[in-house]
């Protein structure tokens, strides 16, 4: 019998590449053993629901309106995390693979495609989310609250189902390095792009300042939101770089804002409160330690990111003046074909070996 060839569209069971292509039904999988506990109240309710979602809980006749975080968050993140894998991958298969097999891109555009798609949708359901918690709460007819009634220990379900969401999406990025098969060189790019969002995410929710990490937050996907959809417009069409230069107007003016906010509510705001000391028990930070360090926090992230928009900025004009370049080379080199051309015609038209030369020698 001769030997049968290994067919690679169905890999071994539990290798690199099976995990990888079944990655989303095998998360799918993990996310319905939480939820199929839920069926049984009796034994499991109290477990699974540390895992779905985790309420403070009051006498039965009061109404439950406002959350506070804990320990138990962990577990609420983590299937969350869960839920973000899976709609990573329903994105990836049903939208940007389609767009892709049209559009036919190279590997490197089509790696940074699927990431501004990805990011883009995002962006735009976490603006829109906190805009309207951010309206539903007044927080932006009323600027003192950002640091008004410090510390915000009870959160509106709402809010605090916010941050579970971008911690849980932040974290799922983690693994999806693995599953989309990141190149190592952008490996550490990534690292660091991520964990810059679990640090600060996670400092506003523990702190207590997650008035202060929506409105940031907010101001900040919006800017980026600009970025992904000037760059899906200019895989589609290279001529069309109108959005870049409105980003890099509002990147900068969003840097601004951002360290003018953070400055206003932590060092003036929180320095000028009722409150002061530190105070576990009843989650106030209110110090000078705390304080000083969340601002050299923001403004070491902010200082980061603009030194990436400059380097980022330079190089695109390096580009452009290199196609410029080219494109003068190229039509000077034309033009200068064309004179040669035009001299060897009217050489060859009426020079003195033409027969009209030789014509008017004889007459």
């Amino acid at each position: 019998m001769g030997i049968r060839k290994k067919n690679n569209k169905n890999p071994p069971v539990l290798s690199h590449e099976f995990v990888i292509q079944n990655h989303a039904d095998i998360v799918s999988c993990v996310a319905m053993v939480f939820l199929l506990g839920l069926m049984f109240e009796r034994y499991t309710d109290k477990l699974e629901l540390n895992f779905v979602s985790w309420i403070l809980g009051g006498p039965e006749e009061t109404a439950v309106n406002y959350f506070h975080y804990g320990l138990k968050d962990v577990a609420t993140v983590f299937f969350y995390m869960l839920v973000a894998i899976i709609m990573h991958a329903i994105i990836q298969e049903y939208v940007l693979d389609k767009i892709n097999r049209k559009m036919h891109f190279s590997k490197t555009k089509h790696s940074k495609f699927n990431e501004s798609g990805q990011l883009s949708a995002f962006y735009l359901f976490s603006c829109l989310w906190g805009a309207s918690i951010l309206v539903s709460e007044n927080l932006l007819s009323n600027p003192v609250s950002l640091w008004d009634g410090y510390p915000h220990t009870l959160m509106p379900f709402q809010l605090k189902f916010y941050y579970i969401c971008q911690l849980g999406y932040w974290l799922h990025a983690i693994p999806e390095l693995y599953f989309q098969k990141t190149k190592k060189e952008d490996i550490p790019r990534q690292l660091v792009y991520i964990s810059l969002y679990l640090v600060h995410i996670t400092g506003a929710y523990v702190l207590n300042l997650n008035r202060l990490g929506l409105v940031l937050l907010v101001l900040h996907y919006f800017v980026e939101l600009l970025f992904h959809v000037s760059r899906l417009i200019y895989f589609s069409n290279e001529d069309r770089q109108t959005g870049f230069t409105v980003w890099a107007v509002l990147f900068v003016l969003g840097r601004l804002l951002t360290l003018s906010l953070s400055v206003l509510t932590v060092g003036f705001g929180l320095a000028g409160a009722e409150k002061q000391g530190l105070n576990l028990a009843e989650g106030s930070f209110n110090v000078l330690v705390v304080r000083v360090t969340v601002l050299a926090a923001i403004c070491t992230a902010q200082a980061f990111m603009m030194w990436k928009f400059i380097n980022f900025q330079l190089r695109r004009w390096r580009e452009h003046a290199q196609t410029q370049t080219l494109k003068k080379k190229s039509s000077s080199s034309k033009s200068k074909s064309r004179k040669a051309n035009g001299v060897n015609g009217s050489v060859g038209a009426g020079g003195a070996d033409s027969p009209r030369a030789r014509k008017e020698k004889s007459s």
